[in-house]
């Protein structure tokens, strides 16, 4: 049992669609643009929780919201999302009946096992069961009814309600809230919102006790002047990060939306690519903004792939792949996302390592609600990232596949990228894009590749150059000094597979990899290796590659 914190609330927000507007269109505003947009301030929104009304009444949706404080409601911060909606949005709202109420937390019971939705699986939190009654307060004759009501709630009926199969939590709460001041319009009510597992013992024996005692008759007769009961059950949960594929892939090709703020691109499931969902994460360990891009199967269900590029690329170097492997594999989920380092890097700046970049990962997949990925794909930095990452959250991936990289770092390779920082920071930093774009991409081509595939050639180039210095510079570091050599025996329960363009360092990273790769876990992992191929054997030679890689996966 505990009583509120000072300011602790929550936003709750009943919707009712009109006719006319269509529930995959209304949908998919909501979970894509809305409710991330909400959460990306943690510092106000705590979570946010969908229900889908069971009792047949309207309206059929609430939206709940916990607030840390309630006074963060009137700060620009939250006032400004409401001002600047989006075109779509305002198109949207305007076909939906939207009530809002504030509400400030009072008390709150919990059951010993009971796990906030926000942490957990999907699969854990849906289908759980809300109870929300409201009761008005005969003030006029009884001045201190609210506190004799909720005397009531946390003394006698909330701790009889616990002992009801399958109680979670209940929640007492009061309206008006106080940030809407003493002469706020509407009456006062207390309001008590009731959890339980999908599978419960409401209306059993537990339940109709704690609504026939002698107290509670007396509470009703002398303090309460009405009563309103809704049933809810939880559908949906917001994470910071928009992934709702399901509802985009329902809708019209003419349904593309894409704005800046909030950064957000939409392509629907109709389009031929679709759908695809492209926006933005800020890590929450330095606020650092990272791109990402979710397509291909729509199932919220489905496993996922995601991919970790080579430093001085961006997502945009698995183009070619991703094209084999949509019409391979239609039943994954495929997500990648740019480095750390391609864009902007955080301020202060600080040095990139292997830990931070696979810490980004994580934070990207608890953003985007994924608890555990299928595969995990990644290249050079990428694919030392892909390595520690299995060394560091084994439970988050299924399996991975490692290539061209090393197990550790040298001397000489740390003094290799102090060079390559000189000439991309030379000039005013044009050097990157004049002169180490190209000696770069001819470094980790194959010459079959740098003589026949002069389009390959020049998207690398592009790509290359049009990276930001300050990144390149401070995510390069995450090369320098490291090894994984020890760390990686103790990866237990990940399958490794390990891939290497033959041409790569014109064969020395073959032997390289041949090296360590017997060091993973306790069997060590096969290293495969793709023709004609350099560095990233999966721009060169994608259909190569993915012949080398399609029964791992």
């Amino acid at each position: 049992m505990a009583a509120a914190k000072n300011g602790q609330g929550m936003l709750y927000v009943t919707m009712q669609p009109q006719e006319g507007l269509s529930l995959d269109q209304f949908h998919e505003w909501y979970n894509n643009e809305h409710g991330p947009t909400r959460l990306r301030l943690p510092q106000i929104f705590s979570n946010g929780l969908r229900y889908q009304a069971t009792d047949g009444q309207q309206p059929h949706f609430l939206a709940a919201y916990d607030v840390t404080d309630m006074a963060h409601l009137l700060t620009p911060t939250y006032l400004d999302l409401r001002a600047n909606r989006s075109p779509r949005e305002a198109e949207t709202i305007g076909q939906v009946k939207v009530d809002r109420f504030f509400f400030d937390l009072v008390w709150t019971q919990e059951a010993p096992s009971f796990k906030p939705a926000e942490q957990c699986t999907d699969a854990e939190a849906e289908g759980r069961v809300l109870v929300a009654v409201d009761v008005s307060l005969n003030l006029t004759q009884e001045p201190d009814a609210a506190e004799k009501v909720i005397q009531w709630y946390e003394e006698e009926h909330i701790p009889m309600l616990s002992k009801i199969p399958g109680w979670l939590r209940s929640r007492v709460l009061r309206t008006p809230s106080s940030i809407e001041g003493s002469n706020a319009a509407g009456e006062t009510k207390i309001i008590t919102l009731h959890e339980y597992a999908p599978q419960n013992g409401l209306g059993g024996p537990e339940h109709k006790a704690s609504m026939d005692t002698p107290w509670r008759t007396e509470v009703f007769n002398k303090y309460i002047t009405a009563k309103g009961r809704r049933t809810y059950s939880l559908f949906y949960v917001f994470g910071p990060a928009p992934r709702d594929l399901k509802h985009l892939a329902a809708l019209p090709a003419s349904a593309a939306f894409s704005a800046v703020s909030p950064r957000l691109t939409t392509t629907p499931g109709t389009s031929p690519d679709g759908p695809i969902i492209s926006s933005y994460i800020t890590t929450p360990h330095d606020g650092l903004t990272i791109p990402y891009q979710l397509e291909g199967n729509p199932s919220p269900s489905a496993p996922v792939i995601a991919f970790s590029n080579s430093l001085l690329t961006s997502l945009h170097m698995w183009d070619p792949l991703i094209k084999i492997l949509k019409t391979a594999r239609p039943d994954l989920r495929i997500l990648r996302y740019d480095t750390r380092g391609r864009h902007s890097v955080p301020s202060p700046p600080q040095p990139a390592t292997l830990d931070l970049l696979a810490d980004d990962l994580a934070s990207l997949l608890d953003a985007l609600r994924i608890d555990r990925l299928q595969t995990l794909v990644g290249v050079s930095m990428g694919g030392a990232t892909t390595l520690n990452f299995a060394i560091r959250y084994p439970s988050r991936l299924q399996k991975f596949v490692a290539c061209d990289f090393n197990a550790s770092s040298s001397e000489a390779n740390t003094q290799a990228w102090k060079e390559r920082i000189a000439v991309a920071e030379a000039d005013q930093g044009r050097g990157l894009k004049e002169q180490l774009a190209g000696v770069t991409v001819e470094r980790w081509f194959h010459p079959n590749t740098m003589e026949t595939k002069k389009e390959v050639v020049e998207w690398m180039t592009e790509m290359v150059g049009g990276n930001s210095v300050d990144g390149f510079r401070w995510s390069c570091q995450a090369l320098w000094g490291y090894d994984l050599r020890e760390r990686m025996r103790d990866v237990k329960g990940v399958e490794g597979l390990f891939v290497v363009g033959e041409g790569d360092g014109k064969g020395a990273l073959v032997k390289a990899m041949e090296g360590f790769r017997g060091g993973l876990g306790e069997k060590g992992g096969e290293l495969r290796v793709v023709k004609e191929a350099g560095h990233l054997p999966m721009c060169e030679c994608p259909e190569g590659f993915w012949e080398v890689v399609r029964d791992f996966i």
